[in-house]
């Protein structure tokens, strides 16, 4: 694909997932006085009908703007590509964080070709913030370019983190964050993955850690972290995945890598 053919993809792709970020997040924003709710892998790990109302709006605007687009999408709006695009959509992360009416919550939708991530759009209606990055184009939060912290020593480091589903899983983190903080700065946990990542961009962390994440909850906030100059990975610098994420900016990366990767 030639270059120029390349931006203008970018450009339309930015365009549409920011576009349908912010229709989400006014549907959401209308917050119901209940709930239906359905179990997904325990009790912890549930879904709302506005997860699956926010998936539904995201993917029909999607699909009516290119239909041959494939979709991932985390309550199971999935289909293949007949184009090479495929979009990577977490119609609510901080599933928790919305039902209990705190904030932080947000609409996650990235778009991947052959090579990886192209494009990440998190908007976060309840801190006022629409985070997005391209794939050799920068990170920026509000239009305004950002870059991760250039924090480089564990006890001057503010650290995001966050608790997996399973009870057991728990546990063994409990043991790591206990042997973690009093190295640290302090921990912070605000239950939303695809936040951190971008709190990492913009340095309102210094570092995240994290097992367990999906593609969706990776994918947008992961591109933008790299954008912005962080490294993400997993354990012994493998690539990031449900195993372990690991996101700072190089020489913290290379603390926390010694100290939990």
């Amino acid at each position: 694909m030639k270059q120029s053919s390349q931006i203008e993809l970018i450009d339309e792709l930015l365009a549409l997932a920011e576009g349908i970020a912010q229709r989400a997040g006014e549907l959401l924003s209308e917050r119901p006085e209940n709930f239906d709710i359905n179990q997904k892998s325990s009790a912890r790990d549930f879904a709302t009908h506005m997860d699956h109302a926010s998936e539904k709006l995201i993917v029909s605007a999607i699909l009516a703007a290119r239909p041959d687009d494939g979709i991932i999408g985390e309550e199971g709006a999935n289909r293949e590509s007949e184009s090479g695009i495929t979009w990577v959509i977490d119609p609510i992360d901080g599933t928790v964080n919305y039902f209990y009416n705190l904030p932080g919550w947000n609409i996650s939708i990235a778009a991947k070709d052959a090579q990886g991530v192209l494009i990440g759009v998190v908007y976060a209606p309840t801190l006022n913030s629409l985070w997005h990055a391209s794939r050799g184009g920068g990170a920026f939060l509000n239009d305004r370019p950002i870059h991760v912290s250039t924090a480089d020593a564990l006890e001057d480091s503010l650290i995001a983190t966050g608790f997996s589903y399973d009870l057991a899983e728990r546990v063994r983190q409990g043991e790591q964050i206990a042997a973690l903080i009093p190295r640290v700065r302090d921990i912070r946990r605000n239950g939303a993955a695809a936040v951190d990542l971008c709190h990492v961009a913009s340095g309102a962390v210094d570092g995240y850690f994290e097992t367990g994440l999906k593609e969706w909850d990776l994918a947008a906030g992961g591109l933008i972290a790299r954008e912005a100059g962080a490294l993400v990975t997993g354990r012994k610098g493998a690539p990031a995945g449900e195993a372990m994420v690991i996101a700072a900016g190089a020489a913290l990366h290379a603390l926390l890598l010694e100290e939990i990767g």
